[in-house]
């Protein structure tokens, strides 16, 4: 997921993006603590996306507020 896909998408869509890249970050951290995760590098990605996804939207809302 790159940012420019992202600024493409309106706000709603970022919210719904945000809200399921955290559930599969809660998702993955309950794999890690039973010592099930299969991909360790996917947790880190996931993290990554979820705070890109936040960059955008706080960038789209000081866009809104000028």
């Amino acid at each position: 997921m790159n940012a420019q896909e992202l600024r493409d998408k309106s706000p709603d869509q970022l919210r719904d993006e945000l809200a399921n890249l955290k559930k599969e970050a809660f998702n993955l951290r309950f794999q890690q603590a039973t010592g099930q995760l299969e991909n360790p590098a996917r947790l880190r990605s996931v993290r990554r996306d979820a705070a890109r996804v936040k960059t955008i939207l706080n960038e789209q809302a000081a866009k809104a507020a000028e």
